[in-house]
Parts: C-alpha cells; structure tokens; sequence
C-alpha cells in the first residue's frame, strides 16, 4: 500500500468519524416533547436573492430527519471502512464517496425546496462515478440505467416544484411555510392541481424507493456496485424517496393523501409480494438482497397508505411504522452488503419493530391487503433462511479451504451495524419518540385538526 494512499485513507476515515460525531450529537441533542421546537438546529440566511427568488439556504432538523442523518453518518463511516482494500484511483473514489455522504445528508436536512432538489441531484453523479468506474460486470450499463431513471424521475419533481413556487399566492421555496401547519397550498390557487402536485412529486420519490414497476434499475445498480456503493444506496439513498414521500406528499398535500392511500397501499403490497416471489429465485447475492429491498420499501408505502383510515381517527403508529422501516432497513441492508462484501472479496464468487408498526397502522384501514402483506414477511423468513444455508452451510468445498476470519477493519463496520439493529430492536421507543413529534402535525392536519 502506498503511503500516499495510507493518507487518503486516513483522512477519509477522520472525516466520516467527525461526520458521525456530529450526527450523534444532534440526534442525542434533539430536544423531545410537546414544548420542544418541531425544527432545530436551523442554519438559514438568504440564497441568490439578485434573480429574484425568494429561496434561502435553510438546514434544519426534526423527528423525522433526525434519525435519517444519524443513519447517513453510521453507514458513512461503515463504508468508507468497507474500502480500506480499494486500490484504483484512491483519492478520487474516497473524494466521490464523501461527497455522496454529503448530499444524501443535504436531502435529510434542506428545508427549502429549490435546496432540496439541488441536494437531491447531487447525489447521482458521485454514484455513477463510483458504479462506473470502480464496480464489476455490466458497470457502465448498470451505472447508465440507475442515472437515467433518476433524472427521469427528477425531472418530474422540478416541475411540481416550479408549478408550487410560480402560484401567485405561494412565492416561496420555503418547506416549514409550506406544510401542514400552515395550509398554504390547500387554500391557494395553484398552477396545477393539487391531485397533479402529488402525483408529479410521488413519481420522483416512487423511483428512488423504489417501488413496482420503477424498480428495475435497482437489481442491476446493486449487482455491479462497489460494496461500499451498494451499503450506501440501500442503507440512505432508497431512504430518500420515502423520506420525500412522508415529508412532501404527505406533509404538503395532506388530503390528497388520504384521496389515494389506496393506491400507495396497492402498489405497497404488489411490491412486497413481488419482491419477495422474485428473490426466492435470486441466486446472486446482492441481486437477492436488491429485491428484497423491494419487498421491505413496499412496506413504507403500506404504513404511508394507513392516512387513508375510513370511519375512525388517523394515529401515528403507520406513519412512525413507515418512518421506523427506513431506519431499520438501512441498518439491516447496510449490515447484508457489508457482509457480501467480505465474502466477495475473500471467495471471489430486526426490522421486526417497524414491520408491526406498519402492519397495525394500516390494518385498520385495509384489514384484507395488510394480511396479503403480512405474507410477504413470511417469504422473506423463506429466502433469508435459504440464502444462509446454500452460502454458510453444507459440505465444506476445498477450494475454499484457505479462507480468513474478517479483519479488524472489516469487523468494525459490522459490529457498528449490529450494536444499532439490537439497540433500536430492544429500545425502539428511541426513535418512535422522535418519529411523532415530526408526524403528529401531518396527522392532525390529515384529520382536519
């Protein structure tokens, strides 16, 4: 190892532990209860102001982004360790691997939707970089396919985007003057209608989640990725097309969630269902880990369709349920291909919380598509069981004889993940306490309040 790359490596290292750090501290230091500010930690002032655009630089947090951002520094770091072997062009794979960190953290915490999209767009050129350059087999073309969904997708937000700020009674960017609690939208005369702003920004979020049938471009950027590519876009960048869903479709447009939650709940459980059916015949492990990705995302839009409670009072516990998947499942994916990863490069060849969470939000709006769900849950037992079995167990083969424990560096990450699933799996009123100060408004707003 050159000792130019010891530095690199070293300092990307530093980097990612500040990041976590600080991320820690600000979900540690986020203040809980119905007297605490919903948004803290606000970094604002005013941003191109000379065109005219009323848009400012506005960082914040809330329950909801809170624990989203301490998720984004744990895998950070887990990935940044997860490359301590990479030995191609150093310097320019940990500086494209910061800065996808980087943005994925902007999208958590913009609350300015001009910034938010900026955020949002950024992330695609580091992922492609790393895809194209440092992946394996169809590199070029899965890097290619996941770029070209993407901005098709984005290109559909921008839209919704300029029809919101274009409307003579809005004239902002601003996503807190925008929500729930101040009803702007639902009372103005928009450009569009309001059926076609949801529409137009749940396209963009339903292809980064993704869900059925915007998923192709997934199984094959996850095949061919780097694995710290592949730790980072299913533990955070899946998470920010349901982030956007939860903070944007349903915080911006609250009765057009409730209009059709039974939509999001139908291509929620055809996801579920779907994915799981298709890994079970995944021989591939990242290709078997993508798809079950599916499945487990289609569960966030299940706990999203729970608005959609006929004849009672809407509650929290879907949303949280959504909200709680995200996290979990980052944790859990990030944990898989951390693990995969040292396989490959060796052999060269408690998400439970969250799921129940879901399950008893959107039961009772849909009591027959939850149980169809509820399947899904089964084959995932199913695949997880297999995949085990046909890669851990079994008759030893010789070729294989001289393999090594995990190394320290690659033991570290790991350990990280698994402190994380079982903490939040024991405790998870950690982040379900966080998750309602954020949700409550969008409920009350959704329930007329």
């Amino acid at each position: 190892m050159l000792r130019g790359d010891k530095v690199i490596r070293g300092a990307a290292v530093a980097i990612a532990v500040a990041d976590l750090v600080l991320a820690l501290l600000v979900f540690s230091l986020f203040e809980r209860g119905g007297d605490a500010a919903r948004f803290q930690f606000v970094d604002q002032f005013s941003w191109i102001p000379d065109i005219g655009l009323k848009a400012s630089y506005l960082l914040a947090v809330d329950g909801l982004s809170a624990p989203l951002v301490a998720l984004t520094g744990l895998l950070g770091l887990s990935a940044v360790l997860a490359s301590w072997h990479v030995g191609v062009r150093v310097k320019e794979y940990f500086f494209w691997l910061l800065i996808l960190q980087t943005a994925v953290m902007g999208v958590f915490s913009a609350l300015d939707l001009l910034l938010f999209f900026l955020f949002w767009e950024l992330e695609l050129v580091p992922m492609y970089m790393l895809i194209s350059i440092w992946g394996t087999g169809r590199k070029e073309y899965s890097a290619m396919k996941f770029l070209i969904f993407t901005i098709l997708g984005s290109a559909f937000m921008l839209v919704a985007i300029v029809a919101v700020f274009l409307t003579p009674e809005v004239g902002t960017f601003n996503l807190i003057e925008l929500s729930t609690t101040g009803g702007v939208l639902a009372s103005a005369a928009t450009l569009l209608p309001l059926s076609w702003l949801f529409w137009l920004f749940f396209v963009a979020f339903a292809v980064k989640l993704p869900t059925w049938p915007l998923h192709t471009w997934l199984p094959d950027a996850h095949t061919d990725a780097p694995t710290a590519a592949s730790v980072m876009l299913a533990g955070v960048l899946l998470k920010m097309g349901g982030y956007g869903l939860l903070r944007v479709n349903v915080g911006l447009f609250p009765d057009q969630s409730w209009e059709f939650a039974w939509v999001l709940v139908t291509l929620g459980v055809i996801s579920v269902l779907y994915g799981a059916v298709v890994t079970m015949r995944q021989t591939d492990l990242k290709r078997l880990i993508a798809y079950s990705s599916v499945s487990h995302m289609g569960l966030v839009l299940l706990g999203i369709g729970s608005v959609g409670v006929a004849g009672g009072t809407l509650t929290t516990t879907g949303l949280s349920g959504a909200a709680m998947q995200l996290f979990t499942h980052g944790t859990i994916t990030g944990l898989l291909f951390l693990a995969v990863g040292i396989v490959y490069e060796k052999a060269h060849t408690s998400g439970f919380v969250s799921e129940l969470l879901v399950f008893l939000g959107a039961y009772r709006a849909y009591d027959w598509p939850t149980v169809l769900a509820v399947l899904g849950i089964v084959l995932a037992a199913g695949y997880i069981l297999w995949m085990m079995e046909r890669t851990f167990f079994g008759a030893p083969r010789e070729r294989f004889g001289d393999l090594t424990d995990a190394s320290l560096v690659e033991a570290a990450p790991l350990a990280l993940m698994v402190i994380c699933i079982i903490g939040v799996g024991v405790y998870p009123q950690l982040l379900t306490d966080m998750f309602d100060t954020a949700l409550g408004p969008m409920v009350q707003a959704i329930n007329g309040g």
